[in-house]
């Protein structure tokens, strides 16, 4: 008969999982904990109080995590994105609701709305991130941006429709199509400057919630 002490030393050892594969899939600790807590953060308050941060994220790697966990990741990454872009929307239409009499401050509401962009085009663009993620996040991000040009355009068709003044509609029709969105989306993709850290670059975040007006200096 083989002695319970030879029995126990002959099973084999218990299969240890990396530590950081261990921590990450249970969210404590570590570079994932540190993105998390920054995206929430970010979303919530904008990028004025993260821009320090922003330079101090740590780099990813989805093979570093289980499938579950990545998914989590992209999930909220992708959700602070949207969260941010929809307060940059609302921020923008309640800037050009105020100047509905006044061109000249709808076309300064509209190019001083694209620097609050910057903040968004930054996180996704952020070097730590997987390419492939990036990529797809700078196309929802341009996406959601074209998408906003129509509808603000499509709104103006639909008011004239309604009794609005069709010369008032056309006027601020050419002030979007004189300062469109879209042309920050084209500069970037053009091999310009990479965008300020989120939070940076400008006086102002149209992009932060609870705002109504545009700020000038």
């Amino acid at each position: 008969m083989v002695p319970a002490a030879a029995r126990r030393a002959a099973r084999p050892a218990p299969r240890r999982q990396p530590e950081g594969t261990l921590n990450t899939f249970w969210g404590h600790g570590g570079d994932y904990q540190t993105w998390t807590e920054y995206l929430a953060r970010w979303a919530g308050e904008g990028g004025a109080g993260t821009a320090a941060e922003a330079a101090r994220l740590p780099r990813l790697r989805p093979e570093d995590y289980h499938h579950e966990t990545w998914v989590r990741f992209v999930n909220q990454l992708t959700g602070a994105v949207s969260h941010r872009l929809q307060a940059w929307a609302d921020s923008l239409t309640a800037a050009l609701a105020e100047a509905a009499a006044d061109e000249f401050a709808a076309g300064r509401a509209l190019v001083q709305s694209r620097t609050g962009l910057d903040t968004v085009r930054a996180l996704a663009s952020h070097p730590s991130l997987p390419e492939d993620l990036r990529s797809q996040l700078r196309t929802m991000v341009d996406g959601q941006i074209e998408n906003l040009q129509r509808q603000l355009e499509d709104q103006l068709t639909r008011a004239v429709r309604g009794g609005a003044d069709p010369t008032w509609a056309e006027e601020r029709r050419r002030t979007l199509r004189d300062n469109p969105l879209t042309t920050a989306a084209k500069a970037a993709g053009a091999g310009g400057a990479a965008p300020p850290a989120p939070g940076g670059g400008w006086s102002y975040d149209p992009a932060s919630p609870a705002r109504r007006r545009v700020i000038t200096d």
